[in-house]
């Protein structure tokens, strides 16, 4: 009678819980889910004023000024953007509620004046700062706060990417690598959902993913190519976390003042920005991982958008870094692929999955992020890939503190940040 007592609690505790979160979680999704779709629309503007009049590249220094400025009079200067939102996810700590709207406006700004930066990261604050407020607010413990912020971050990413289940599993993967909290899928799957449908509702991802063309057919043939592949996605998912960290580095190193270390990178990204004679680097890179799929062939593509992206956000611009990886990768994968043997368009789809799973370290995510935006087809060698750039790339990270739990080379805990 005891027993059965026990698991009559149980399940009343469980179904207590469920509902609990999935009232918290479908608000957070359409809170965060309008804020995002309001975020995405702006960004397109911009971006399309832009290529009405390039002109305005002129304000890249200007630009950054502006963002330095605004951070500097809300006394957000040492703001760590998402690391910040993944230490509160991790245990609870909570996120100051203006970054919401400065991470808004400044990454907009940034795509006004062509800075290379994306926008999917920008949204993970956006989420996660507006969720760990409302946490706050409803009095939650440290837990319960840290799974508002995960469905923050998850509403966020899907309102503005259109993949609600990888932006569901990717806050849970990203902040701790090797362990998942499965206690939080429930409420970041709602929220997702949630998010999602509000976009679409009011717009948004009437067709979302890519056409990278037919995928290479499994044989031990393309299983070596991809092999290949993906170990050398994992150099350049270093090469792209390294230089990112370097160039923040070296900024502060040589400029201390916030604003003109800004003015001086968008001086920087400008010449280069008009030594290419193309504004084909800046923004996310969408529009250049459009053309690479399409059957262009630009080799050097990778390493300018890593160089500006770097240049870019080291210097105090603010945006995200997803996109970005994910079109270093399509430039490498539709360059190298090609010359292993393997099909131009399915190589920079696989490049880009494994450049994002080797600087995010996460492999669930990036085999959920292919089926999403490229279809089913060719599902075993994206895995293969990204888990090889996964276990190359070391413990590189876009994020220094995520925290890595598990070792990537043996079946025991470590308990590190990342590099």
């Amino acid at each position: 009678m005891g027993q059965l007592d026990e698991k009559l609690k149980n399940a009343v505790s469980a179904c207590g819980v469920f509902l609990k979160w999935l009232v918290l979680a479908s608000l957070t999704g359409m809170a965060v889910g309008a804020a995002a779709t309001a975020f995405h629309w702006c960004i397109g503007t911009v971006t399309a004023l832009r290529t009405l009049e390039p002109r305005l590249i002129w304000l890249l220094p200007a630009g950054g000024a502006v963002t330095a400025l605004l951070y500097k009079l809300t006394r957000m200067t040492e703001d760590k953007g998402t690391n910040q939102v993944i230490l509160s996810a991790r245990d609870g700590s909570p996120v100051k509620l203006r970054m919401a709207p400065l991470i808004f406006v400044s990454t907009v700004i940034t795509h006004l004046v062509g800075g290379s930066a994306g926008r999917e990261g920008a949204a993970l604050q956006l989420g996660g700062s507006m969720a760990s407020f409302a946490g706050q607010k409803l009095g939650l413990d440290e837990k319960d706060r840290g799974v508002m912020v995960l469905c923050g971050m998850a509403g966020a990413f899907s309102a503005l990417f259109g993949t609600p289940i990888t932006a569901a599993v990717f806050p849970m993967e990203v902040v701790s690598v090797g362990v998942m909290h499965y206690a939080a899928i429930v409420p970041c799957l709602v929220s997702s959902e949630a998010a999602f449908l509000l976009a679409r509702a009011l717009g948004l991802h009437g067709l979302v993913g890519y056409a990278a063309g037919a995928p290479a057919v499994l044989s031990a043939a393309s299983m070596a190519q991809t092999l290949v592949l993906g170990m050398l996605c994992a150099a350049v998912s270093v090469l792209f976390c390294e230089c990112m960290h370097l160039s923040k580095k070296l900024y502060a190193k040589y400029i201390k003042d916030p604003i003109l270390r800004a003015a001086a990178g968008g001086c920087i990204v400008l010449a280069l920005t008009l030594l290419l004679g193309t504004q084909l680097y800046g923004g996310a890179g969408d529009e250049l991982i459009r053309k690479l799929l399409g059957g262009q062939t630009i080799w050097y593509a990778f390493l300018v958008k890593i160089l500006l992206t770097a240049l870019t956000m080291g210097a105090g611009m603010r945006g995200g870094e997803i996109v970005p990886a994910l079109c270093v990768g399509c430039a490498f994968g539709t360059w190298m692929g090609p010359l292993l043997g393997l099909p131009h368009g399915f190589s920079g789809a696989l490049g880009m999955t494994a450049v994002f799973c080797g600087s995010t370290n996460c492999p669930v995510t990036s085999l959920l992020l292919s089926f999403e935006l490229f279809g089913g087809e060719g599902m075993v060698l994206y895995a293969l890939c990204s888990a090889v750039s996964y276990m190359l790339s070391g413990y590189s990270s876009l994020y220094s503190e995520q925290k890595i739990v598990y070792s990537k080379f043996r079946t025991e805990w470590i308990d590190k940040k990342a590099n």
